[in-house]
């Protein structure tokens, strides 16, 4: 039994091998018939070749050629240099210019939002630091003392004594804490809204200011890991926002009045509002 299977094994592989040599030796004549040019698709590509009007090139080379390219080195930007603008314009604010904006209408605050001056009007020049202007203090004492030399303005002291927004001691301002809504300081006012607010566990993250003063509410926040954005509007407080600035609170100029600003929808957990003077029902 096993040798009638040996030799049928013998047979077969003969033929399986003439078999393979068959269907090789076809390919290859395939192969080369259709390389000569004769094939289906060499006629219509020669076809379609002439009724374009095409011409065949045969040197064409695929090579790279990268040493051959030419390497053209970008320029360099030029800077643009702005001299400084005059002294006079130490606290200028683009498109806040307080003889501009009362010519506007009050009603909605447009008054105080932002008025750009036309091309021809427009400063090009660096606004400069006021003269003898000095690096901040560090926090924490940053929060309560500003130089005076860096917003050289009096106004506050005597319009908001009363209210404890700042005192002027010395060269430097010193802010107690009061605020229009906190005489008694801003640690005393968040406390009462700590008893009301979740302030400790962690719910309220952000905050708005809305007509924020000198910002302490905002700079108070900040040891309870609350972060608050200020905005007041540029009026004849000598732009308060600067206060704020200079005692590394984050406060921008700006009021809620026809224009909308650039915060999205609930983008604060806690918002807050001394003398508001917004128009809440008109918009």
């Amino acid at each position: 039994m096993g040798k009638h299977n040996s030799s049928g094994s013998r047979t077969r592989s003969p033929l399986s091998i003439l078999i393979v040599i068959v269907l090789c030796g076809f390919f290859y004549m395939l192969g080369a018939w259709q390389k000569s040019g004769f094939g289906k698709g060499d006629t219509i590509a020669s076809q379609i070749t002439k009724q374009a009007d095409c011409n065949i090139f045969t040197d064409l080379s695929f090579e790279t050629h990268h040493n051959d390219v030419e390497i053209v080195e970008p320029s360099e930007p030029k800077a643009k240099v702005f001299k400084p603008c005059d002294v006079k314009y130490s606290d200028y604010t683009p498109c806040q210019e307080q003889d501009r904006a009362m010519k506007f209408p009050r009603e909605n605050m447009t008054y105080r939002e932002r008025h750009c001056p036309p091309e021809d009007e427009k400063l090009h020049c660096l606004i400069p630091a006021p003269k003898g202007y000095m690096t901040p203090f560090p926090w924490p004492k940053g929060r309560d003392y500003v130089h005076y030399a860096n917003v050289p303005h009096k106004s506050l002291t005597v319009e908001k004594a009363v209210q404890n927004w700042v005192q002027f001691q010395g060269n430097v301002f010193k802010f107690p804490g009061g605020g229009t809504m906190f005489p008694q300081g801003a640690d005393a006012y968040i406390d009462e809204l700590a008893s009301v607010i979740p302030i400790k566990d962690g719910s309220v993250r952000t905050a708005l200011d809305t007509g924020c003063g000198v910002a302490s509410w905002g700079a108070y926040l900040l040891k309870r890991n609350v972060l608050t954005m200020s905005f007041a509007p540029r009026d004849n407080h000598e732009a308060q926002v600067q206060f704020a600035l200079e005692r590394g609170v984050p406060a921008v100029i700006g009021v809620l009045g026809t224009i909308h600003l650039p915060y999205p929808s609930r983008a604060f957990d806690m918002a807050q509002c001394s003398r508001c003077l917004i128009p809440w029902t008109s918009n």
